[in-house]
């Protein structure tokens, strides 16, 4: 293996995303074993989004796309099972699956683009950041500290009010608490990502409900990011 170039390497991996549709690379991080449909629904939070707001695709034709990973990793499972009447081999399938993205004039570079965003290896939605030292505190406790420590930094650099800012640190205390508790759901447990999923869902209601900018939310995260207790 040590024979192969730099450029060679660089070459069978393009080959590999043009004809292999690897599956997304949030599904393997881990070599957690996710079943295709916990494959599709990973798709939905990380791939989906991606495939939309990068190549501006269309959800149906970003559900599309899904539906064919799933069709794929379906026909190869069962070849891999011997149970395949209609493909003999994964390259098989590979043709199938071109002619169907075809259909959807997806073809060229274009192609290699989608499979590029397939590959991508996970997105914020999925994403588990925790304290373990936040661990042994209240919630109370953690929005007295953070009050205490960063109330008025919060106001001055993001330009809000008292009322926000105390909104924000009360926001920040719910999201360490819930964190901690998925955080003791198991990696290879797809709820721990459900979970997680929902816990980014909440907070943005909860951001909307402070009446912030974009530009605000955005600083309002990195703020927390920056400044711990």
């Amino acid at each position: 293996m040590k024979q192969f170039s730099t450029a060679l390497y660089k070459y069978l991996f393009v080959i590999l995303l043009v004809t292999g549709f690897c599956l997304p690379s949030t599904a393997q991080n881990k070599n957690f074993a996710w079943t295709p449909e916990e494959q599709l629904e990973l798709f939905g939070y990380c791939n989906k989004p991606a495939l939309i707001s990068t190549l501006g695709i269309s959800a149906e034709t970003a559900d599309q796309i899904g539906n064919i990973q799933y069709w794929a990793t379906l026909q190869k499972l069962k070849i891999e099972a011997g149970a395949n009447d209609t493909f003999a081999t994964a390259g098989e399938v590979n043709e199938e699956v071109i002619k169907k993205y075809k259909k959807l004039s997806i073809t060229g570079s274009r192609l290699e683009s989608v499979n590029n965003l397939l590959n991508i290896t996970g997105c914020p939605l999925i994403t588990l950041s925790f304290n373990r030292a936040y661990d042994s505190l209240s919630k109370a406790q953690m929005m007295q500290a953070y009050k205490s420590k960063y109330r008025k930094m919060l106001i001055d650099q993001l330009g809000i009010n008292g009322r926000q800012a105390d909104m924000l640190i009360d926001a920040e205390a719910w999201k360490q608490k819930e964190a901690l508790a998925i955080a003791t759901i198991p990696e290879n447990d797809f709820n721990r990502i459900r979970k997680t999923v929902g816990l980014h869902q909440e907070l943005d209601k909860k951001y909307k409900m402070i009446d912030l900018t974009d530009q605000q939310k955005e600083a309002a995260k990195n703020f927390f990011l920056e400044h711990r207790l």
